[in-house]
């Protein structure tokens, strides 16, 4: 793929350190990261090259001791983390290796909870579609689940139904940025594939910026550029020659 040509960065990392407490030395550690707009880049890595942690510091979850995080243009290293959150929720949509969804909840009132807690994914899911559950529900359509789910619990899904699910969570407002983590670690290769296809479609349609975390390097060719953790964290480098 071609990558896009966008205007600005989505999301620009510089000079970044961050080490968990009571550890004594550095799971990130890397002098440049950058995603520009629109772009779908695949990070890949082994266990202990500090993907969750560079996923962390991306949705300003955690704030790195030294360095930079700006994301589509504000630097979260500066804000308070009540501030992050909001700027989290508004902006970036999250697809956990878990999917995280909610049993209690139908499908659709689990692709809606983004505008349960941000005015301004609310304010923009409205702009795909005539109402909230009209919105979600042409979301599910598009990812391929049929109206006779979208009353079910999440728990009556399947694995693979759960993860597109999951998607439109994420899709839902058209946050400017995708972060998928693992998503496809559950599913054959075929699925894998199926997935990547509506979620890509679902990213260009909607402008985002897509940073899809896997170790399954099979992947890698679908996207705008590959980016292998091990070899720009030091802190993973250093971990090797320890």
């Amino acid at each position: 793929m071609n990558p896009p040509q966008p205007a600005s960065a989505a999301i620009h990392l510089r000079d970044i350190s961050f080490t968990w407490p009571g550890q004594p030395h550095p799971a990130l550690a890397l002098d440049q990261l950058r995603v520009e707009a629109q772009e779908h880049v695949f990070i890949s890595g082994p266990s202990g090259s500090g993907k969750s942690t560079l996923l962390a510091a991306i949705g300003g979850i955690i704030a790195p001791q030294e360095g930079s995080v700006e994301v589509l243009g504000q630097a979260l290293q500066g804000l308070p983390a009540a501030r992050r959150d909001r700027f989290r929720v508004d902006h970036i949509g999250f697809i956990f290796q878990q999917f995280n969804l909610l049993p209690y909840l139908s499908i659709t009132d689990n692709v809606l909870l983004p505008c349960q807690f941000s005015a301004y994914r609310k304010e923009r899911a409205l702009q795909q579609g005539g109402n909230l559950q009209e919105t979600a529900q042409a979301l599910l359509a598009a990812l391929d689940l049929a109206p006779a789910l979208w009353t079910r619990p999440a728990t009556q899904l399947s694995i693979g139904q759960q993860q597109r699910v999951a998607a439109a969570r994420a899709l839902i407002g058209r946050p400017e940025i995708i972060v998928a983590d693992e998503p496809t670690s559950a599913l054959d290769s075929d699925r894998q594939q199926a997935f990547l296809d509506l979620l890509q479609r679902e990213c260009g349609h909607g402008g985002s910026a897509l940073v899809f975390v896997s170790h399954d390097l099979r992947l890698a060719e679908r996207f705008h550029r590959r980016v292998a953790l091990e070899q720009i964290n030091r802190a993973a480098r250093a971990g090797e020659t320890a």
